[in-house]
């Protein structure tokens, strides 16, 4: 991880370029002494519900769960750290999305907070990358161990190098033998408005042009997808169908109910699953329903949310990669939200298997 932060000199901007340089120079170091490994097989996602208050509070039990997992990748989503701004003079001139907002005192001192903490074990043995809003709002970062070198990493569903999706929803990285996508997905909202029920049939259309696009290498798609796909999937489904927000009724039938379990979302859902030739890992290994350990978010404890519990984080694979699942976990459980780690999502992990020579190998 690199550690942007020193203590700063007269020339605040000369003294973090040069400890920028000093912190590349020793990756390029530190990668040339490691062994590199194949390609990444353990990672978790995580809605951290703001990075920054997870590292006040929880970073401890965090750091310890990392810790004794070791995954070679981490997708974290809703990390509501500001973008930077840009180095133009211009004040209407776009942020820098791939960086932390530094340009005041309290910026400061919360970056400083977060990457002293990205910078002690188990997180120092890991690169980062930022795609940010320009508020505190939404954002992705992605995790992975220095030892695995990606081939590229670009920050949009079009695959264009110097864009970033709006509020810094997508991280896509490629490796030798497979894309990860990492995706805080939009919230469907409960009315039709322009930034509700339109925005998520946008993202849904545009997440189904990717996989068709892209089909040329297996594909990993993690994060905070904001729907469940069937009953299932969440603990109380009357409830979750026929949840309401102040009284409004939607006129379509398919976009009422809660956001992320109308029928509109979840068919959708199932057609990019179907024609991205997708798989569910905690699905496909867990077919029955799990009322204790079998939920990514958690209601309130406090209200008439108290109890009800989603499914909204995934692992989805390609079915090419469908034989090489090995584990897919719900790290949270409970109305006390054990595992949660402060957040209102728990982590979740998926474990790859090394390689499928095993099933060609004779079995005597």
């Amino acid at each position: 991880m690199k550690r942007f932060f020193q203590v700063v000199e007269k020339n605040p901007e000369k003294a973090l370029k040069k400890a920028k340089e000093n912190d590349e120079k020793q990756d390029e170091n530190e990668n040339e002494n490691e062994t590199n490994k194949e390609e990444p097989l353990k990672f978790v996602t995580w809605n951290a519900n703001s990075l920054f208050l997870r590292v006040k509070n929880n970073w401890s039990e965090f750091s310890n769960f990392i810790t004794t997992f070791d995954p070679d990748v981490i997708a974290v989503q809703e990390v509501r750290m500001p973008a930077a701004a840009s180095r133009s003079q211009s004040k209407s001139a776009p942020k820098n999305q791939g960086e932390i907002k530094d340009d005041t005192n309290s910026a400061r001192e919360e970056k400083r907070v977060l990457m002293r903490a990205l910078s002690n074990p188990p997180f120092g043995n890991y690169r980062v990358w930022w795609s940010l809003a320009d508020s505190k709002y939404a954002g992705t970062a992605l995790f992975v161990k220095k030892c695995f070198k990606p081939k590229s990493v670009v920050f949009n569903l079009d695959k264009i190098a110097s864009k970033h999706e709006p509020d810094g929803r997508v991280i896509l990285v490629e490796f030798e033998t497979f894309r990860l996508l990492n995706t805080y997905v939009p919230n469907n909202g409960w009315k039709e408005e322009p930034n509700s029920f339109q925005r998520r049939r946008k993202w849904d259309n545009r997440i189904l042009e990717f996989v068709h696009q892209n089909s040329d290498k297996p594909l990993i798609w993690c994060g905070d997808l904001n729907v469940s796909h069937e009953e299932i999937d969440v603990s109380h489904p009357e409830f979750f169908s026929t949840a309401k927000q102040n009284g409004y009724v939607p006129p379509n039938k398919e976009d009422c109910g809660q956001p992320g379990f109308t029928l509109a979302e979840r068919a959708r859902f199932g057609t990019i699953l179907r024609e991205g030739k997708l798989v569910d890992a905690y699905r496909f290994l867990h077919k029955n329903k799990d009322m204790e350990q079998g939920f990514s978010w958690s209601g309130n404890p406090i209200g008439r949310y108290r109890g009800k519990r989603m499914r909204i984080d995934y692992f989805l694979v390609s079915e090419k990669l469908e034989e090489k699942i090995v584990a897919c976990e719900m790290r949270g459980q409970g109305i006390e939200l054990k595992g949660f780690y402060g957040s209102d999502h728990c982590p979740v992990t998926l474990e790859l298997s090394p390689s499928s020579n095993s099933q060609n190998e004779d079995p005597v």
